[in-house]
């Protein structure tokens, strides 16, 4: 008998993954923003579960089993850029490379399931990759494209955290269809972004310079979606993220 079936409990299990950081004294260690288990307290009223980025620790098919969804957290390290057929260079530092296969085998395995994902900031780009698709290592950098970045020197996360611009939603898509309207306002704190979308990525939201902002993936049986922009950031009140933990919820509720 699985876990699943021998619950006693309906509250839903969410696996959230970490993130490695060493810390002043050169002790590794597994971090999550507390945004991200508050928020899936919160919002979809599911027990959160910190996910090591260790891959020599994790069956991915067991995550499978006895998760309820996943969430794809943000992140300072990049995707590694062998993980989209690229060289390394300075500009794509610092990576975790733990992280990059746990969560890469970790979205396949949750697509070909069913199992609810959802891809936030890092989270977003490693969907994308997932299936086939390439970044660039500081969007800004490219011609015509705003800086992203987090607001220099802002410590106050009313500010960091702010809408900073417009994304524009695909009419009759499936955000569009989460938001009621085709055009929203979100935070904007990434380098690293996507410029080829993957084989089963479909981008149904993009920034007033043309960045990806929000995907889909095609032809997955279950919530399969990601953003470029932090929604975990105080969803109560921040009108561009409370939808999606709510579309989010009911895919766990259905699932």
């Amino acid at each position: 008998m699985s876990r699943k079936t021998a619950r006693t409990s309906a509250r839903k299990t969410v696996g959230i993954i970490g993130t490695l950081e060493i810390n002043a004294h050169g002790t590794p260690s597994q971090r999550a923003a507390n945004s991200y288990p508050l928020t899936v307290a919160r919002m979809l009223e599911a027990t959160p579960l910190i996910i090591p980025s260790l891959p020599e620790v994790h069956d991915i098919g067991h995550l499978v089993e006895i998760l309820d969804g996943v969430v794809l957290t943000g992140a300072r390290p990049n995707v590694h850029p062998e993980e989209y057929g690229e060289a390394e260079t300075l500009a794509h530092a610092p990576f975790d490379r733990g992280r990059d296969r746990v969560a890469i085998d970790l979205v396949r395995a949750a697509v070909d399931t069913g199992l609810p994902l959802f891809g936030i900031c890092r989270g977003f780009q490693e969907m994308n990759v997932a299936y086939g698709g390439a970044l660039h290592p500081e969007i800004r950098d490219l011609p015509g494209r705003m800086n992203h970045r987090m607001p220099k020197g802002e410590t106050d996360p009313a500010v960091v955290y702010r809408p900073r611009h417009k994304v524009s939603l695909i009419p009759d898509g499936t955000f569009a269809g989460i938001y009621g309207t085709d055009e929203i306002e979100v935070n904007s704190l990434h380098g690293q972004g996507i410029t080829t979308p993957g084989e089963r990525i479909i981008i149904e939201g993009v920034a007033e310079d043309t960045t990806p902002e929000a995907l889909r993936i095609a032809d997955a049986p279950g919530f399969a979606l990601g953003v470029q922009w932090h929604a975990e950031f105080d969803p109560a009140r921040q009108p561009g993220n409370a939808p999606l933990w709510q579309a989010f919820r009911s895919a766990l509720d259905h699932a």
